[in-house]
This record gives C-alpha cells, sequence and structure tokens, in this order.
C-alpha cells in the first residue's frame, strides 16, 4: 500500500522471506556500531542481539500481530510491530534505518502504524514500552502524544535473546497514547 502522506514509501505486511533484511535492519538501528550513524542506538546500555530470525518470523506469524515493513525504493527501510491486545494495541519492534533517522520517516511510521490499528481493531488506545533510562527516545514519543504512566516492569536479565546489559538499572516504562 502507497501511502498519501508519504511519497515514495510503501507499507505492507512482512513475509517470510523479509525475515532476514528485518533482522538486519533492527540491529542495525540499535546495537553495533552501524547503530552510531542513527539517534535510536542502545549500543552503550546493551550489547548482543536485539532480535533473531526466529523472534521476527514469531511476530509474522501469530494471529494477533502484524510486522509492519516500509520499504523505499524496493528496499526495506522501516518497521513496527503492532499486536491487538483487547482493547489496546502494541506497538513494538520499530526500526528506522540509521542513515534515514532525523529525516521524519519515523514519525510517518508512527502516525501509519496508529492509522492502521485504529482502522484493523477498532482500538482507541496504543501501547508501547521504553527502556526507561531512554530520556531521548521517551521524549520523542511524548512530543507525538504518548504519556509516561510510571508503570515498571522489569528487563529480562540473563536472557541474551534481548541483548547483554551493561548496566544494572534497566527496565521498562509502559507508554500509552489515546488515539483520537
Amino acid at each position: 500500500m502507497h501511502s498519501a502522506a508519504a511519497p515514495g514509501l510503501t507499507f505492507r505486511d512482512a513475509t517470510d522471506a523479509d525475515v532476514d533484511a528485518l533482522v538486519v535492519l533492527i540491529e542495525s538501528a540499535y546495537r553495533g556500531d552501524a547503530s552510531r550513524a542513527g539517534w535510536t542506538t542502545e549500543a552503550d546500555l546493551l550489547e548482543g542481539q536485539r532480535t533473531d530470525p526466529e523472534g521476527v518470523l514469531e511476530v509474522i506469524k501469530s494471529a494477533d500481530s502484524r510486522l509492519l515493513t516500509v520499504e523505499r525504493d524496493g528496499r526495506v527501510v522501516a518497521c513496527c510491530q503492532l499486536e491487538h491486545r483487547g482493547d489496546h494495541a502494541y506497538f513494538g519492534m520499530f526500526a528506522v534505518s540509521p542513515t534515514l533517522q532525523g529525516e521524519g520517516l519515523g514519525k510517518t511510521v508512527i502516525a501509519e502504524a496508529e492509522r492502521q490499528a485504529r482502522a484493523a481493531w477498532g482500538i482507541s488506545e496504543m501501547h508501547m514500552t521504553v527502556i526507561s533510562v531512554r530520556d531521548d527516545l521517551i521524549a520523542w514519543y511524548e512530543r507525538r502524544g504518548y504519556r509516561r504512566t510510571g508503570q515498571m516492569s522489569p528487563f529480562p536479565y540473563g536472557d541474551e535473546r534481548f541483548g547483554i546489559p551493561q548496566r544494572a538499572d534497566l527496565q521498562f516504562e509502559l507508554l500509552v497514547k489515546k488515539l483520537g
């Protein structure tokens, strides 16, 4: 689906054939030196992987989830997970190519994700969790209408599928946005 609001971008649901490209995109946005080209890096907080092919495929195959994939000129440049959870949707696995960050692509993707979640599931609220020490990222979401709840959940220390923490104070905070 082409977006009138974002000429040149195609939004579609991921398929099995996208798994490798999506893992590369997600890893490049958050881990290692490549992630430092953008501002969303977690390289100083976490080493190791952000996701793996099995994790991406699980989202693609889940009956209640979609992995929205964004292409420009046939190349995957962004993605996000939308999961239907009763009266709200969960927004996760959000990644924008580090070399394209700061150009407004993330704003466009999150707005389209919110629009699609409302249209597909009739929900009125979007939830997400963000590592609580990511002040710059939380501020970015707040500018998009998300509010901090103060509700924390533990980081999965010891489960290297989610990365290798470089500090002992990591936890997730729930952010919520009412959708109009």
